[in-house]
């Protein structure tokens, strides 16, 4: 990546993104974040210039700079990346750790955030706009959707096929071949041995529906 990246989020996880990116030698332009409270202040020493849809930046990417999108919540990521999209013709680039590790016949989409110590395997696809934490595991031919929230440490084991919008929280193994619909929530911890609908929510060893 040649051009530099203004990244969409100045909170947590848009400083992960720019850790990240700067552990890759990529240079931050600056953040767009739509909290007032934060314009023209530092974060280690990457200007917050002003709100995400600032023609007088955005008119940068696709051109001079890149985009990442950095929102926990999946609502304003697609809202922010729709806008993207209509108004600069672009896609979000994807933000890997250099420590963490992607086989190369892996096949990743746009706008991925891929922490420390991630491991993705042989064959595994990962859509677009998904978060995969520290040390999480994405085994060899699993397939992911998009914006996909994975957390810190799980085992997406081979072959689980993980529809849209999953959440699955830090530390929880979904067994080989198993899968997950559209929405659903795994809790952190959890053994998921058997397929999830979309929608539901699933908790405990083995994970059973709750709610």
């Amino acid at each position: 990546m040649n051009n530099p990246v203004i990244i969409f989020g100045a909170k947590q996880l848009g400083q992960a993104a720019k850790a990240i990116l700067e552990s890759n030698e990529v240079v931050i332009y600056g953040f767009l974040d739509d909290d007032e409270s934060l314009h023209n202040k530092e974060i280690g020493d990457v200007l917050v210039l002003g709100k995400t849809e600032d023609d007088g930046f955005l008119k940068l990417i696709g051109q001079k700079c890149e985009a990442f999108v950095a929102y926990d919540n999946n609502t304003l990521r697609k809202n922010t990346v729709e806008m993207l999209n209509k108004k600069r013709k672009v896609m979000p680039v994807n933000a890997i750790h250099k420590t963490s590790w992607v086989e190369a016949s892996a096949h990743l989409g746009h706008g991925n955030f891929i922490n420390m110590g991630v491991k993705i395997g042989n064959n595994a696809k990962l859509k677009n706009h998904c978060i995969i934490n520290s040390n999480a595991t994405i085994d060899h031919a699993a397939e992911l959707g998009d914006f996909v929230q994975i957390g810190a440490g799980s085992i997406i084991n081979t072959e689980v096929i993980i529809g849209d919008e999953v959440f699955i929280g830090a530390g929880a193994v979904v067994v080989s071949g198993v899968k997950i619909g559209k929405g659903a929530r795994v809790g952190a911890g959890s053994v998921v041995v058997a397929d999830v609908k979309a929608g539901e929510t699933v908790f405990g060893n083995p994970a059973a529906k709750v709610g």
